[in-house]
């Protein structure tokens, strides 16, 4: 689908009486600035019909059956639905830009191969690990270790978040990796486990406990700071002109210097671990022009240039749910 061609369908999902629904309305107005669209509003009033619809709380836009705005492990519901607005605060519909940005992105994917890396990362999945078979406890074992250390843990050091679910560190480990949570190098030792890195790369974070640590790409660099609710400097190199990127969270907050850095969204091809098949085109850049120039220079990669808002809301989004406490199950869970 392109801007000239098929028309985009839009679905708006609210409760009878929505206070936000004309909100959403009025603001997807602006973003499509005249384009042609088929703007369908439905009312949902049951349970149910909320569970069938994916309605994620009301107001709930779709764009080609799909919610741009989705939260990974969100419920369906028809709760009124919150959405971080400009400057971090919270609004009853998604902004004006945002939808803009979700309009472009549902462009993009559709005149890509692949789908869409979206949000909630592989493919919808979420990089969270589920709970069953201890995979969530040893994942978030081994995010901590890289987070107060600066490096990947040895096995051994998984034994105990492994045995309380009645399992050997190894055989998580295993699964983990077979499942993309996490990469391992030839002598089965961890590699990476998203969105850390064990070796070095070209994005390098300073935590606020001066602990230094590598990230897989921009996107994982840039969801650490949320991840680990710290604040935290962010150093990274153009890969076209060479120039340094510094991006500053403080509070929550991130300031990038140059002001015109922008980051590339990308990915090689549908299938594979996202090590071999995105973080290469994950990348930081100086601004549009050398990311332009390096999407040219690279056309095995599909994908496109994200402004610093939506890079910081990627990077949330995928990785900010990742240390969400383990709900406590038998010991067998």
């Amino acid at each position: 689908m392109t801007w000239e061609d098929d028309i985009m369908r839009i679905t708006v999902l609210a409760v009878p009486d929505c206070p936000n629904a004309p909100v959403v309305g009025e603001r997807l107005a602006q973003a499509l600035d005249g384009r042609e669209a088929d703007v369908d509003r439905i009312e949902v009033s049951d349970p149910e019909q909320a569970a069938r619809l994916k309605m994620a709380g009301s107001p709930t836009v779709l764009i080609d059956g799909v919610d741009p705005f989705t939260v990974p492990g969100a419920p369906t519901s028809l709760s009124c639905r919150l959405y971080r607005g400009p400057g971090g605060r919270v609004e009853g519909a998604p902004s004006v830009a945002d939808l803009r940005r979700a309009l472009a992105d549902a462009d993009a994917a559709a005149n890509c191969d692949c789908p869409p890396m979206g949000v909630a990362g592989r493919g919808g999945q979420g990089r969270l690990a589920p709970p069953a078979r201890g995979l969530r406890a040893v994942q978030q074992a081994v995010l901590r270790h890289f987070a107060t250390t600066g490096h990947s843990p040895a096995i051994e050091d998984l034994q105990a978040a492994a045995a309380a679910h009645g399992r050997s560190a190894a055989e998580v480990v295993a699964d983990l990796a077979a499942d993309d949570f996490l990469t391992l190098d030839d002598r089965g030792r961890i590699r990476a486990a998203y969105p850390f890195s064990a070796v070095p790369t070209a994005h390098r974070v300073r935590l606020a406990s001066r602990i230094e640590v590598f990230a897989m790409c921009a996107l994982d660099a840039l969801g650490i700071p949320d991840m680990l609710g710290t604040d935290a400097v962010i150093t990274s190199t153009d890969p076209v002109s060479g120039d340094t990127i510094t991006v500053t969270s403080t509070g929550g907050h991130m300031s990038w210097q140059p002001s015109t850095a922008v980051v590339y969204v990308g990915q090689r091809s549908c299938t594979g671990p996202a090590a071999d098949v995105a973080c290469g085109a994950l990348n930081f850049f100086t601004n549009r022009r050398t990311a332009q120039s390096w999407a040219k220079a690279h056309p095995d990669y599909t994908g496109q240039t994200v402004d610093q808002a939506h890079a910081e809301e990627l990077g949330r989004s995928i990785f900010g749910p990742l240390l969400t406490p383990v709900q406590p199950v038998d010991g067998r869970g």
